[in-house]
């Protein structure tokens, strides 16, 4: 499979090493920065590029996938998802990994550097990699309203406009009670 990586200099020496250790494992890895450690470097171009790259391979029918490492894996996440056709998942154990492939058909795995081993966080890609998404009907459902959304900020038979509701909120809302 082909393996698309970013981070930021939080983790690159993850990156470094799971590069290798995806390479042993006959993965075709792709990495897309940083190249250097820079302290104030900006993590959003490294995993924008990496999530463009796996909608790329999705739209030539190559299969791959997207790991971005960052200090907590927050920031990369929401880097990640802002490219269209993206389902980007926080992980943090073996079965939010799992749960990621299982239930949202995530294409990115997002995780923190400094939250985790080394080990822990090739536990968590490893599986993550090696799980299918089940094609179960409610989470292809699920999936596809995301998509919709994602398309045209609506979802079929849903109301979404909350402002109503907001408003119903503000007329209530008393700031000296805090």
């Amino acid at each position: 499979m082909r393996i698309h990586i970013a981070t930021d200099h939080a983790g690159l020496d993850f990156s470094t090493q799971l590069q290798q250790h995806l390479a042993a494992a006959g993965h075709d890895v792709f990495d897309h920065g940083p190249v250097s450690y820079d302290p104030v470097d900006d993590y959003p171009a490294f995993c924008i590029k990496a999530a463009e790259a796996v909608m790329a391979d999705a739209a030539t029918g190559v299969t791959s996938l997207g790991v971005v490492f960052g200090g907590s894996g927050n920031g990369e996440q929401i880097a990640a998802n802002k490219v269209a056709g993206i389902r980007a998942a926080l992980v943090w154990s073996l079965a939010t990994a799992e749960l990621a492939r299982e239930h949202n058909d995530a294409n990115v795995i997002a995780i923190g550097a400094r939250q985790h081993t080394f080990e822990e966080a090739v536990a968590f890609i490893d599986l993550f990699i090696a799980t299918p998404f089940t094609g179960e009907e409610r989470h292809a459902r699920r999936i596809a309203q995301l998509a919709e959304y994602e398309q045209t900020h609506t979802i079929a038979g849903t109301v979404l406009d909350g402002s109503a509701a907001l408003a119903a909120d503000n007329d209530s809302f008393d700031p000296e009670a805090g």
